[in-house]
């Protein structure tokens, strides 16, 4: 049986057929890869040294969670995305995103919790804000690693104080038709929904992020507010979001629901669990057209997390 790598996979196999649509990134990233690979496209970490002129974040502090390695450039995490309510290929966001409605913008936070609540973005910014320089590992096989600025989700989580009865968290996300072309076609069930077992979202290394590069999100990045957990496939880490309910129950999720047999509920790194249709042992970190990288078994944090799934069978609980 052939085995196809990560670079082998076509841009119509990447996702179910039934959400295929108009991709073009791969011969958009053969050009792209030649170019920044000539002019040396990636930089360091450094959030000063970079930004989009967006909105500066007061009292951020560096994180001892960040990885050493280098960092994307901001041009090259801000349009290389996936967000599938502006679209299905990777320039899609950037191109569309700038009509998201932003301002005002509020999320609410219940079910089995002593204090739901609704909390404003402007009150989010006042939570204890760090940059965190994570890796990002996608399920279609590239890699980047991005300078997050965000705060822990176990501090929004204080300000609600989940019940014993909460096992779960679910994240719901904006639905805007008028701002978001994505959501007019049949790619996904909308709005958009992700969830983790509980201690998955009060492990430390959780983060909801508000920021990049020292900055305020860009829109294509989740604005104003997204989920990121680097030892998942991106996929997880929902953007936008305006819901987060704690529930007893595991919540069916967007790509569960989508393509159940390719998409499970924990989503971990794992490079011996494979896409039903392609290889997840290597990836490509962009700007490079190639996967040269050998894929590591909750992207490289296993140290921290894998504590979480003593016991379990990871390529069952996938």
């Amino acid at each position: 049986m052939l085995i196809k790598r990560p670079s082998d996979v076509l841009p119509s196999e990447i996702t179910p057929e039934h959400i295929y649509a108009r991709r073009r990134e791969l011969m958009k990233a053969a050009a792209a890869g030649s170019i920044l690979a000539a002019t040396g496209g990636l930089v360091s970490g450094n959030a000063g040294a970079q930004g989009g002129g967006l909105q500066k974040l007061a009292g951020v502090k560096k994180s001892p969670y960040s990885t050493v390695e280098q960092a994307n450039t901001y041009k090259q995490i801000t349009t290389y995305n996936n967000f599938y309510e502006f679209g299905t290929d990777k320039d899609d966001p950037a191109r569309y995103a700038d009509k998201l409605k932003v301002s005002p913008w509020t999320v609410v936070i219940e079910g089995e919790v002593k204090k739901p609540r609704t909390v404003g973005i402007e009150e989010l910014l006042k939570l204890p804000l760090e940059e965190r320089v994570y890796r990002l590992r996608c399920v279609e096989a590239w890699s980047m690693v991005i300078p997050w600025v965000g705060f822990e989700f176990r501090e929004l989580a204080k300000l609600v104080e989940p019940t014993g009865n909460a096992k779960f968290v679910e994240f719901v996300t904006a639905y805007q038709p008028e701002t978001m072309p994505g959501v007019r076609l049949p790619v996904l069930e909308w709005p958009y929904v992700e969830a983790l077992r509980l201690d998955e979202a009060m492990h430390p290394l959780t983060i909801m992020a508000v920021g990049l590069y020292g900055e305020v999100l860009p829109n294509q990045s989740g604005a104003p507010v997204r989920l990121v957990v680097p030892w998942k496939y991106g996929f997880k880490s929902g953007k936008s979001i305006v819901r987060i309910r704690f529930v007893e129950k595991q919540p069916k999720t967007a790509w569960e629901k989508a393509a159940p047999h390719e998409y499970g509920f924990y989503s971990n790194v794992n490079p011996d669990v494979d896409h039903p249709r392609w290889s997840q042992r290597r990836e490509k970190r962009l700007p490079s057209f190639f996967a040269t990288r050998d894929t590591v078994i909750f992207n490289g944090y296993g140290g921290e997390v894998a504590s979480l799934y003593a016991g379990m069978d990871l390529k069952k609980n996938f």
